[in-house]
């Protein structure tokens, strides 16, 4: 498009002073910070895409229902997804199935597909599912892929507008290279896109004078001021109002514009969603991802809400802070007991000192800057699965190992059939190990072993290697009644075809035990069903923010769900059936009910007592923050000059002379000549 001419134009009415712009306030050296998805870029662009009740839909869609018609999906007699139609109604995840039919009668109650117990582990939609819950298994199979499907339109969309700009005038593309977008699939019906780069591409397209800025070498001096003086924002979308101190009518700057793409691309990945399979979603975009998580819940259903870095603290401070992701557990309500508050806009009139003098630190300059909507999280481009999972939980318990085993061969196809999906048969992606987990009354217990690299994998391979481990746990003697039992693989390994990498000959820490002890039994304790933690875990520090997470550090946090939603359905990406989640000790009779006892953490594959997820979810994301500081930290060295070792190979975990550190815990240096 093109741009006026770059004449001076006053300042709006509203401003300080009618002196006239000639710049913007952000500088080139902020502009490009852009072009690299820099967290700390005043113009970055980060969207949240959520599945609008996603499960209802999926059966909406199947069953081809009129959207205005009233749907919920029932698991047994408990209901996991309402559409809004029918929430109109008054119904809710916390009644039955029953006592929703009462509200409404005309309501359509679509029971789950499942698997069900000597039928050779196919599932099927079926009209009596919800009255044999003794003999059969939840399968969310059709709801996975309808997500991989919407995944993949999401992708197809954002790969049109990278190659429209890289076809684009004048060999825009070789002169100005930008990065795709990234997609971090935060669950099954929710996914962050980082738009930085491409919004940064766009806007070379379309604002020329961004192209001179761009090959500025003062990177201090201000960037050009921009073409106009009002936006026009699409109608259709829900724009926070701008904060108390500033008005619609005053001039935007560099990173409205910013925002302004975004959201048009936004818009069209929504649009592409529709007009492909027929899924609504909601989106949040903002600079970061706590605030485009925020801001797509916040006007729901089929709508996105736009959140400008001018109108951020208007946003927040209207906000109850246990809404924000890690604020929603302990913290949370620590904070809100030491002030008297769980408002934003109350806690942004606390000064610094005095978080400090409730909080230590580290948690008050967090809490001072997250409330203010500062986070720095990268949006990890990720999109496959860690781990794969398949459960049941018994009522009444089984007591035999006969029993146990048939749901093993159930287990085997469910993880199969996923596998073959996830392009195991092409050697695409291959899991490393197998686990069984069992709980009788509150005690949880695990096994697991590697599974033969030499060896194809199968469903009877996968049940073979599942009885073995269940043959352990009966072994123990303490295996019935058994109340819980799953079957999962994880560890997975990208392109694994008939000859091994040589890497996969030098396995590390906990690879190597398992590997050079095939048998090995993995005890998890029994009040909490988290693994002993190591010596050296055990003599990590605890201090500041941390201290308020029990659990162990863990090899890979991955990325974290967001968790801020007073009750959600918890991730099921690697779970067979899906549980209702509630912050906090549930008091109500009827949560308790719905609530299983136990889950497995998606993220890291802990099989933890249910009532801990909220922690452990808070965990992860202050594992995230703590990751994130130590890459600034390290970044910060590698800008000073590089200090010479002058020690020898015997430096304990220091590099000598030789240029070879001392090998890991678990592995053997290759001799060579």
């Amino acid at each position: 498009m093109s741009s006026p001419s770059p004449e001076p134009f006053a300042a709006s009415p509203s401003s300080p002073t009618n002196l006239v712009k000639h710049h913007s306030r952000y500088t080139h050296r902020q502009f490009q910070l852009l072009r690299q998805g820099s967290t700390a870029s005043p113009f970055r662009i980060v969207a949240h895409i959520d599945l609008d009740a996603f499960y209802a839909q999926c059966e909406m869609v199947r069953l081809q229902t009129p959207r205005e018609q009233p749907l919920a999906v029932r698991q047994w007699d408990s209901l996991i997804a309402i559409n809004y139609p029918a929430r109109s109604f008054g119904i809710t995840r916390m009644i039955s199935a029953g006592e929703a039919r009462k509200l409404c009668p005309d309501i359509v109650l679509q029971h789950v597909a499942t698997f069900r117990e000597g039928e050779g582990g196919q599932w099927a939609y079926r009209e009596d599912g919800y009255k044999n819950i003794g003999t059969d298994k939840v399968c969310l199979d059709p709801y996975r892929a309808e997500s991989r499907k919407i995944l993949q339109v999401m992708k197809d969309r954002l790969s049109s507008w990278y190659a429209d700009l890289m076809n684009g005038e004048q060999g825009l593309g070789s002169q100005f290279h930008v990065e795709q977008a990234s997609l971090e699939k935060a669950s099954i019906d929710e996914v962050f896109i980082d738009l930085s780069p491409l919004v940064y591409g766009i806007m070379l397209q379309r604002y020329p004078e961004l192209r001179n800025a761009s090959q500025d070498t003062d990177r201090v001096a201000k960037l050009p001021r921009p073409p106009t003086t009002a936006l026009d924002w699409d109608s259709e979308d829900c724009l926070v109002d701008l904060d108390k101190t500033e008005t619609e009518v005053e001039d935007p700057d560099w990173d409205d514009f910013a925002m302004l793409i975004g959201s048009e691309v936004v818009r069209s990945v929504r649009a592409a969603v529709w007009d492909k399979l027929s899924y609504t979603c909601s989106a949040g975009v903002a600079r970061n991802k706590m605030m485009a998580k925020l801001g797509s819940s916040s006007n729901k259903p089929d709508k996105q809400t736009i959140i400008r870095n001018r109108a951020a603290q208007n946003f927040l401070g209207d906000l109850k802070f246990t809404k924000i992701r890690m604020l929603g557990g302990k913290l949370g309500d620590q904070v809100s007991a030491y002030f008297g508050t769980e408002q934003v806009g109350d806690l942004l009139r606390i000064p610094l000192e005095q978080l400090r003098a409730k909080l230590d630190d580290d948690t008050a300059t967090w809490l001072y800057g997250i409330i203010r909507g500062e986070d720095r999280s990268e949006v990890n481009p990720r999109t496959q699965i860690k781990s794969m999972l398949s459960a049941k939980s018994f009522r009444p318990s089984i007591n035999s190992a006969e029993q146990a085993e048939k749901w093993l061969r159930i287990f085997a196809a469910d993880i199969y059939g996923r596998l073959v999906e996830d392009g195991m048969l092409e050697h695409k992606r291959r899991p490393r190990t197998i686990a069984l987990h069992h709980r009788q009354n509150a005690q949880v217990r695990s096994r697991q072993n590697p599974i033969p690299g030499s060896t194809p994998i199968d469903e009877s391979l996968l049940f073979e290697l599942g009885k073995t481990l269940l043959q352990q746990v009966i072994g123990d003697g303490r295996a019935w009644p058994c109340a819980n039992l799953s079957l999962s693989v994880g560890g997975f390994e990208d392109g694994v075809g008939r000859n091994q990498a040589i890497d996969s000959f030098l396995l590390r820490g906990d690879q190597a035990r398992t590997s050079g002890d095939s048998t090995k039994r993995i005890e998890m304790e029994e009040s909490t069903g988290m693994p002993e933690p190591s010596e050296k875990r055990r003599k990590g520090n605890d201090n500041g923010i941390r201290r308020f997470f029990a659990h162990p550090p863990l090899d890979d946090a991955g990325s974290c769900s967001p968790a801020d939603r007073s009750t959600h359905l918890a991730d099921v990406e690697d779970g067979s059936e899906p549980r209702l989640v509630a912050k906090g000790s549930p008091s109500d009779d009827r949560l308790a009910e719905l609530t299983l006892d136990a889950y497995t953490c998606a993220r890291c594959g802990k099989y933890l007592p249910q009532s801990e997820e909220e922690e452990h979810n808070d965990w992860h994301f202050a594992k995230e923050l703590e990751t994130h500081e130590r890459q600034e930290a390290r970044n910060s060295q590698q800008a000073q000059p590089p200090l010479i070792n002058m020690g020898t190979s015997k430096t304990r975990g220091k590099p000598g002379r030789n240029g070879r550190g001392k090998p890991e815990k678990g592995q053997t240096r290759l001799p060579f000549g």
